[in-house]
Formats: C-alpha cells, structure tokens, sequence
C-alpha cells in the first residue's frame, strides 16, 4: 500500500512540475508579446523622428518652423538646437529599441527552451 501512494504522490508532484512549466511557458509567451508591441511602438517612434528631421532639413530656411507645445504651437527660432533635440530624442529611442530587441531575443531563446523541454515531458 505504501508505495501506491508513493506513486500517486509522485504523479502529483509531476503533474505540479508540469503546470508550473505551462503557466511558465505562457508567462514567457505573454512577456514576449509585451515586447513585441513595445518593439513596434519604439519603431514606429524613430521612424516618425527621422522623417520630421528629414522634413525639418528640406524646409525652406526663409519660412518659420513650428514645434507643438500643448495645445499651441511655438515658433521655432532656432532650427539647429531643434534638429539637435530630434535627433537626441531619436538616438535615445533606437538605444532603448536596441535593448527591447536584445531582451526579446533573450525570452525567445528560454521560450524556445522550456518548450522543447515541455514537451520531450
């Protein structure tokens, strides 16, 4: 009787181990799922950036600039400080994509794993 319920108990614990796993697995494909949007949103950021920099350079420097501050828009009198603020503000956003890009890889590669692992189980 005794290893019966030893066996029944081990069962339990790998069913356990199992659940775990899978709320683990889906832990990390939610995670992923995060970042991916995060990554999508950062991009699109960037790329809104490097196209008022392009549209800031190829306006006529004898007509005003504006920058959005608000509800109002300012006058922009000096375009080179500007240029320089996007340009920052661009670089900031691709090192933070970088960083979403390296830790999506990252959780990809442990997603990849433990499901592998899952299911040779």
């Amino acid at each position: 009787m005794l290893p019966n319920s030893l066996s029944k108990q081990r069962a339990g614990v790998n069913r356990i181990s199992e659940e775990v796993t899978t709320e683990e697995i889906q832990s990390l494909a939610r995670e992923l799922q995060i970042l991916r949007n995060q990554i999508q949103t950062i991009s699109s950021q960037s790329s809104e950036y490097a196209i008022t920099v392009e549209a800031l350079s190829k306006q006529d420097p004898e007509r005003p600039v504006y920058r959005s501050l608000g509800n109002i828009l300012l006058e922009v009198d000096d375009r080179e400080s500007l240029e320089s603020e996007l340009n920052e503000a661009q670089e900031a956003l691709n090192e933070h994509l970088a960083r979403l890009v390296e830790r999506e890889e990252s959780i990809r590669k442990k997603y990849e794993e433990m499901a592998e692992s899952f299911e040779r189980a």
